[in-house]
């Protein structure tokens, strides 16, 4: 038996040691917030798969934890569930496999100490998969609890060859509304929604009502609208949702903020009406108790994710009114404090205290904080955990408790609850803790964080950003440094628990996480300065941060290493070419290479064209002025520049940036005499199965120690 190296078996072992550390993947309140449901996941490794458990706490009067489960509850097959509004019944989605190929869907109902319904969706063939992905998925119960509600893929029409020998039966009804099969269908095109939505074509609303059993297909929405995100209105007659057009064509939907899109009111007999206008993005609608409806807002173009507004549609109301407004630069709220916008993708599914504020989190430069806001006059106050430093997102709201995560790149997510104070008093709120932190390396428990604030010596209208300084404590010792710049562009780091960066902490290196201008979570204009500067003001943002940690920490100047992916792929395959002599190594996951090339297979096309400096379109001539942009802003161009070995991590599934985008690089580099590895996954875009992730971590820490 070969034995493996040192080095591989003491990556090996890290890794092993930090997979066995569950991370928080939900958490629900029971109606009188004493009980909580908390949802958490763990790597399990002989599985190859992620392994998800429910924990049960019970809380007094004092929301201190007096009793909780023994033992977690394997919910692993669990899709979707939903407790009903008086807490009589449990809805779930459940999925089960039946060989390699095959699996079946159930809805089951449970009552508080038994099965009610059991019921084989896939045997009844009205719709196909119910949809529970982050964007149109939803489970929600009708308020008096004899309804639920879900998305589904539509059920297709029926299709055969033209030429079919087959023997004469009379014409029947095939649950379709055709009464024969359409010929010559087989091979139609049918466009889905791309990236980690692959097979989902077209959803629509499905109602069953109990306890007949009896299921109904919404109609009423037009042909070009593919809904989801719905849930029952406070009288049970209707539903409210997020409907996307797919016309002219579905852009990639997942991490895209931008698609057009509208709240729908549709009765269940089928009478529609749009409530949010024309031009704009919307998800997440949350109604009140009081019948009023909130949702996130931003205008329908440009960067995949931008600031959005909180608007909301008061009950008795006729015109929608802003609640919190986009954020240009920030807004100076209560104590002082600066406020840069909202920019989370979701509110939590049940944000509302027991006199309409609303409670939610979203990432503010380097961190994620969590707020209360008061719908009548727009006021904004930070409830987030002050006793720890870094993040706290909410979980849940009931009965004016909140749930909430908290954690930092030294602490793995714990629970934590509060009661929310009156109005006015929301400042005073005292958060108890109710977990415990799993107990991490103390090179990880014992490392230095620090938020770096940078600014470029510029006359541009935006010039300051953040990065994350990530570090193990080693005294009279120069460490390696990982650059990391993240991807999106528009998306952001913060100080919140991370396995990556904890791995890279282990074996002994620092790393720095840069937030460079067009990041999420420092205003609007933040966003919108990058667009057309891709390539460049990025680039020079990662040279600034690395210049400065260089000054400020004990880093070693000739052990630099790069590690991004997807736009950040794009970034460090810039950094290596621009800069040749000063970093060492590279390990880029699904890099944007070649910007032009990548605009005619990408399920993203429009992100091209934005960042490069254009308006998307599709009609009339192709401009090659964008084509030449597109090229110009790419890594390629410096390809042949490059020094440093580069390992390559590429999904085959990748619909985002397809593999090929890496092929390519790696053909130059290679042709150059740069040490090169190519690693290709049966995988998408964010590598996120646990075999594709297991191995490109441990592959990454391998490259970075033998090429420094």
């Amino acid at each position: 038996m070969l034995r493996m190296s040192s080095q591989i078996e003491t990556i090996v072992n890290a890794y092993k040691t930090l997979a066995k550390i569950p991370a928080i993947a939900g958490g629900k309140l029971n109606n009188n917030g004493n009980r909580i449901s908390c949802k958490w996941s763990v790597r399990n490794l002989d599985k190859g798969k992620t392994t998800k458990y429910l924990h049960d706490y019970i809380l007094d009067t004092d929301l201190n934890v007096i009793a909780q489960s023994d033992f977690g509850v394997d919910v692993s097959n669990e899709l979707l569930s939903a407790v009903s509004p008086k807490g009589m019944y449990k809805a779930v989605i459940r999925e089960e496999k039946e060989g390699k190929e095959s699996k079946k869907q159930y809805l089951e109902v449970w009552c508080r100490h038994n099965l009610a319904h059991c019921i084989d969706l896939t045997a009844l063939d009205i719709h196909g998969d119910v949809y529970a992905d982050s964007e149109f998925g939803s489970l929600d119960w009708a308020k008096d609890e004899t309804a639920v509600v879900y998305v589904a893929e539509k059920k297709l029409k029926k299709s055969e060859p033209y030429i079919k020998r087959k023997s004469e039966e009379k014409a029947k009804a095939d649950g379709s509304g055709e009464s024969a099969p359409k010929k010559g269908e087989e091979f139609l095109y049918r466009q889905d929604w791309g990236e980690q939505l692959v097979g989902k074509q077209m959803s629509v609303i499905v109602v069953c009502r109990l306890p007949a059993e009896s299921f109904t297909v919404l109609e009423g929405l037009p042909e070009s609208w593919c809904p989801g995100q719905v849930r029952f209105t406070n009288d049970g007659q209707s539903v409210v949702g997020v409907a996307w057009e797919t016309e002219p064509r579905r852009l990639g939907l997942i991490f895209c903020t931008n698609r057009p899109s509208y709240i729908f009111n549709l009765t269940l007999d089928g009478s529609m009406t749009k409530i949010s206008s024309e031009g704009m993005s919307v998800r997440s609608p949350r109604l009140s108790p009081t019948g009023d409806l909130l949702w996130l807002q931003r205008v329908a173009d440009g960067p995949h994710h931008a600031c959005h507004a909180l608007v909301a549609k008061k009950k008795d109301a006729s015109e929608v009114s802003s609640v919190i407004d986009i954020v240009q630069t920030e807004l100076k709220i209560q104590n002082g404090e600066s406020f840069y916008g909202i920019y989370s993708q979701a509110l939590p599914s049940k944000c509302f205290a027991s006199d309409n504020r609303v409670v939610f989190s979203t990432p503010q430069r380097n961190e994620v904080r969590s707020y209360v806001i008061d719908i009548d006059n727009g006021s904004i106050i930070d409830i987030s955990n002050k006793s720890i430093i870094g993040s706290t997102t909410v979980l849940d709201v009931k009965s004016d408790v909140i749930l909430a995560s908290c954690s930092n790149m030294t602490t793995p997510g714990q629970l934590y609850v509060a009661r929310l104070p009156a109005k006015g008093s929301e400042a005073n709120i005292k958060w108890i803790q109710v977990t415990k932190p799993c107990e991490v390396p103390a090179s990880v428990a014992n490392s230095t964080v620090h938020y770096m604030e940078l600014e470029q010596n510029t006359q541009d209208t935006v010039k300051s950003f953040t990065a994350l300084y990530f570090a193990p404590n080693c005294e009279n010792k120069k460490l390696p440094l990982i650059v990391w710049p993240h991807g999106g562009p528009h998306s952001g780091f913060v100080n919140a628990y991370s396995l990556e960066a904890a791995l890279f902490n282990m074996i002994g290196f620092a790393s720095l996480q840069i937030n460079y201008r067009g990041s999420i979570g420092s205003g609007k204009a933040s966003v919108r300065y990058l667009p057309k500067r891709v390539g460049d003001a990025d680039v020079k943002d990662c040279k600034l941060a690395t210049d400065e940690v260089l000054k400020q920490h004990p880093v070693d100047p000739n052990k630099l290493c790069l590690f991004g992916g997807s736009h950040g792929g794009f970034l460090v395959t810039h950094l290596s070419g621009q800069y040749p002599d000063l970093y060492k190594v590279v390990v880029s996951r699904n890099p944007v290479t070649d910007v032009a090339s990548m605009f005619n297979s990408t399920d993203i096309a429009d992100w091209c064209a934005v960042e490069a400096g254009f308006t998307f379109t599709e009609k009339g001539p192709v401009s090659e002025e964008e084509l030449v942009a597109m090229r110009r802003c790419s890594p390629l161009v410096h390809v042949h520049r490059v020094k440093a070995p580069t390992a390559l991590m590429l999904g085959s599934g990748d619909k985002r940036v397809p593999h090929y985008q890496g092929l390519e690089y790696s053909r130059r580099l290679k042709a150059n005499g740069v040490p090169t590895r190519i690693y290709m996954y049966e995988d998408n875009h964010s590598l996120s199965s646990l075999p594709a992730e297991m191995d490109n971590l441990i592959n990454s820490v391998d490259w970075f120690l033998t090429h420094l």
